[in-house]
C-alpha cells in the first residue's frame, strides 16, 4: 500500500478549518469514517481503500489515496462518486476548487517546484 503523498496548497484563512483535529472532523463529515494514525487522519470511501490526510504546515496539506484492489469490479458511477467526494473534501479542506488546484500545480511545474 505504498504511495507518495501529494501536497496541496491551503488557501489563506483555511488553516483554521483543518487545524488540530478539525481535519479529522472534516474527513468524517465527508467520508463518514476516520481514524487517527500519528499525525495523519485516515479514512476510506468507495473506490479508495485508504485516504490519508495530514496538515504539513499552515499553507500545505498532504494527501495519499490508495484504490481498492478490485477497482475493476466497481461501476463507473461508483468510481465517479468516489472522485466527487474526494474533490469535495479537497475543496473544503484547502479552499481551492479542482480547477484552481490543477492551475496551481501547473504553475509550480513551470517554475520547477514540483
Amino acid at each position: 500500500m505504498a504511495g507518495e503523498m501529494t501536497e496541496f496548497d491551503i488557501k489563506r484563512g483555511f488553516y483554521a478549518k483543518i487545524e488540530g483535529d478539525n481535519l479529522g472532523k472534516l474527513m468524517e463529515s465527508v467520508f463518514g469514517n476516520v481514524t487517527k494514525e500519528g499525525d495523519s487522519f485516515v479514512s476510506s470511501y468507495g473506490a479508495m481503500a485508504r485516504i490519508e490526510a495530514k496538515v504539513l504546515s499552515k499553507t500545505q496539506m498532504g494527501l495519499l489515496t490508495v484504490n481498492v484492489d478490485d477497482v475493476k469490479s466497481l461501476t463507473d458511477d461508483q468510481i465517479l462518486a468516489s472522485k466527487r467526494m474526494l474533490n469535495k473534501f479537497l475543496e473544503e479542506s484547502t479552499g481551492f476548487t479542482a480547477k484552481q488546484r490543477m492551475d496551481r500545480a501547473k504553475a509550480k511545474a513551470k517554475k520547477g517546484e514540483l
